[in-house]
């Protein structure tokens, strides 16, 4: 996986751009199962596993702080995001500096 490479979930609409590499190899996953290349010809098919059913919402950014992985929501899905089976969770946004 390398920055500004484009993913699919293979179970449900999500898309994602990766932002920042896995410091070592791994599974993305959407929905439970593992993402597709953007190019991959595959329509969405299966179910949501239940477990992995949170969604992915567009232009938020998600990271694992174990394996390093940040990536960005391109296009809204039902199923949710994880790393080798750990769920990413939403990047806080930095504060603005305070202006008095």
């Amino acid at each position: 996986m390398k920055p500004g490479s484009r993913w699919k979930s293979a179970v449900c609409d999500a898309q994602m751009v990766v932002v920042r590499p896995p410091r070592a190899s791994g599974v993305l996953q959407c929905g439970g199962s593992a993402v597709l290349e953007l190019t991959d010809a595959a329509a969405p098919s299966g179910s949501i596993h239940p477990d992995h059913a949170g969604g992915v919402l567009i232009g938020k950014r998600y990271t694992d702080a174990e394996s390093g992985i940040e990536v960005l929501g391109a296009k809204a899905g039902k199923g949710s995001l994880a790393f080798d089976g750990r769920p990413l969770q939403i990047k806080d946004a930095k504060p603005l500096p305070a202006s008095d």
